[in-house]
């Protein structure tokens, strides 16, 4: 079998997600990270729609990160989706669901304004909340690590951290399950050898305005908080 080759940008939760379920399976892979900011021709030529993650064994490529993962969970044990069909569907709903808390997880570090950051953070609110209701502890489903603890652990790190900078977001706030889930997933192996070493510094720079290599801005309001 061919090794896995992923395309990557170093700051993408979308691209940490498979790189979880690698780690969590003990692939050995290549990764190769592009600058989105400016898309090489032969990253188009790989993936029209010129988003990453994209995955490459042998000739043939496959992109969307859950698509990846669905990939992978089938040819590589162990297998982190439920055997029940039926709860494998319910997984895959609810994998959907953490896709949720990417958005405004994105619009909370590029905020310019309070006001901004504050409702970017409103917005992840009740889909934290959801998880709340739903979660079994320690993982989403018990004690086996599922493709939907993959999926959300990105997204969650980034609000995590976000929050670290200005605590009063409130964001965890009165949700001890999903704060004990991510503060598990967070100090998983997989997901701290997901990204590239220094992916907190990384994350910290891109708040104060170094987005990538080639675009330089200003910081953001969580940039400036950090300054301050």
């Amino acid at each position: 079998m061919s090794k896995p080759h992923l395309v990557s940008f170093d700051l993408c939760p979308f691209v940490q997600r498979s790189t979880i379920t690698l780690q969590e399976k003990g692939v050995e892979y290549d990764i190769r990270y592009v600058d989105l900011a400016n898309k090489p021709d032969w990253f188009l030529a790989m993936n029209p729609l010129g988003k990453v993650p994209v995955l490459k064994v042998g000739e043939t490529v496959v992109f969307e990160s859950a698509v990846i993962n669905e990939y992978l969970d089938e040819v590589y044990g162990p297998q982190l989706h439920p055997a029940d069909p039926l709860q494998k569907a319910m997984h895959r709903s609810w994998i959907e669901v953490t896709e949720q808390l990417g958005g405004p997880g994105y619009m909370l570090m590029v905020a310019e304004t309070e006001e901004a950051a504050r409702a970017a953070a409103g917005k992840a609110r009740p889909t934290l909340e959801m998880f709340e209701e739903k979660i079994e502890g320690p993982f989403f489903a018990g004690e086996e690590f599922s493709l939907v603890d993959g999926a959300a652990a990105p997204f969650l790190q980034r609000l995590w951290w976000s929050e670290e900078v200005r605590p009063d977001l409130g964001m965890f706030d009165g949700l001890p399950k999903v704060t004990a889930w991510t503060r598990q997933l967070l100090a998983r192996p997989s997901v701290q050898a997901s990204t590239i070493p220094e992916i907190h510094d990384r994350f910290l720079r891109y708040l104060k305005g170094d987005r990538t290599e080639s675009m330089q801005v200003g910081p953001t309001w969580l940039g400036a908080q950090i300054a301050a």
